[in-house]
């Protein structure tokens, strides 16, 4: 009997949940252009605008030169060049950790922390917001899998009451749709009272948080020994692409021998690691890009209030306009369009059920005119935001 692929993307349309790619012809940064029309762009996450710094793109094609484009191999055979040690070791310095491991996407190291971590008999505890390579490492590991309430204190402690066995706490520092924090203080201080660990996917932290940019546990003034096990990516505020896992020696070995996608995977360009190495240069020591941004986002939050929009409570560069139905979330999308903003309608499974949403993301690159532009334009939508 064949497969009934028709059947399946006919209802992935009626539910209003069809994705299509987009073509970008131009660079990542505050204007981009599709299909030959350019729009003020707010839908990236490369936060400090960093994805076509002058400097990034000089170390790439130097790092080329040098190294060459391939990596080759698998870091366990020959593809662990110098410039992904020095890479690594970076990453480990910037963010307080003994060492670091490096991946191609956060995606594959938060698979590879779980089930190489986990084991029968484990438990892991997830916030019911998590990414979904958090949720799908969950559901490959081999430990009792569950999720309490979004950033419920009350609901994770009981959940860890009734854990019997070694228990990881698994959550986003900042939660990529909604763009709040994660309540890591709180989380670490139940962890500590029920001997379990804590593990924090930082992919939207790292860069954006901390006074050196090293991410949410810096934000709150968390170490090493609260959160053992950190992960973050490179393809976001740092510009450039892949992932890492940080933390003390004795975790990088274990995931060196036991984590699957670490051992049978290719490894990245050196050309890249030395990229991303110039890129964390920047961020750690470039700290008015960073305030900057902040100003932005102070200025869009103060703006959108006076204006009635719908936002969430976020603090952070991601700021979702709040719509509910998907037909009207990708209509608004539509206008802007339009009307040359381009913006991404977030609709489930990507979010809840009744929580499909405009997601507006700030960069560094973007100017206060731009983002005065961004208001007018959602100004322009009227009752179709406030009416929801």
């Amino acid at each position: 009997m064949a497969f009934n692929l028709q059947e399946r993307l006919a209802a992935q349309q009626q539910a209003q949940r069809y994705r299509r790619h987009v073509c970008v012809q131009s660079p990542q940064g505050p204007r981009i252009q599709i299909d030959g029309r350019d729009y003020l762009a707010f839908a990236s996450n490369d936060y400090l605008g960093l994805a076509s710094h002058p400097q990034v793109i000089e170390a790439l094609q130097q790092g080329a030169q040098r190294w060459g484009v391939g990596g080759g191999a698998a870091h366990l055979v020959t593809g662990h060049m110098q410039p992904h040690a020095e890479l690594a070791q970076a990453l480990a310095d910037w963010t307080g950790r003994e060492a670091a491991l490096l991946f191609g996407s956060g995606y594959q190291a938060n698979l590879a922390v779980l089930t190489a971590l986990l084991q029968s008999g484990d438990y892991l505890l997830h916030d019911r917001l998590n990414h979904a390579s958090l949720l799908d490492g969950g559901r490959l590991s081999a430990a009792r899998f569950q999720r309490y309430l979004h950033n419920d204190m009350q609901s994770l402690a009981g959940h860890l009451q009734r854990c019997q066995g070694d228990t990881l706490i698994a959550t986003d520092g900042v939660f990529s749709m909604d763009g709040d924090l994660a309540s890591l203080p709180q989380i670490c201080r139940l962890a500590t009272e029920h001997q379990a660990w804590v593990m924090v996917d930082d992919a939207h932290g790292l860069g954006v948080l901390g006074s050196s940019g090293a991410g949410t546990l810096e934000h709150f003034g968390l170490d090493a020994r609260q959160v053992p096990v950190l992960m973050g990516t490179l393809g976001k505020a740092l510009g450039t692409s892949g992932a890492f896992v940080a933390g003390s020696h004795e975790l990088i070995e274990t995931l060196t021998q036991f984590a699957r996608p670490y051992i049978y995977t290719t490894s990245s360009s050196p050309a890249l690691a030395c990229a991303t190495l110039a890129s964390i240069n920047i961020a750690r020591h470039d700290s008015e890009r960073r305030e900057h941004l902040h100003r932005l986002i102070a200025l869009f939050r103060h703006e959108a209030a006076l204006l009635g929009l719908p936002l969430a409570d976020s603090p952070t560069a991601i700021q979702p306009l709040l719509v509910g139905d998907s037909g009207r979330a990708l209509a608004m999308s539509q206008r802007l369009h339009e009307h040359g903003i381009w913006l991404t309608a977030i609709r489930p499974p990507t979010v809840p059920e009744g929580s499909a949403r405009l997601r507006i993301t700030l960069t560094a690159a973007h100017g206060t005119e731009q983002v005065e532009q961004l208001l007018e334009a959602l100004a322009g939508l009227g009752s179709e935001l406030t009416d929801g």
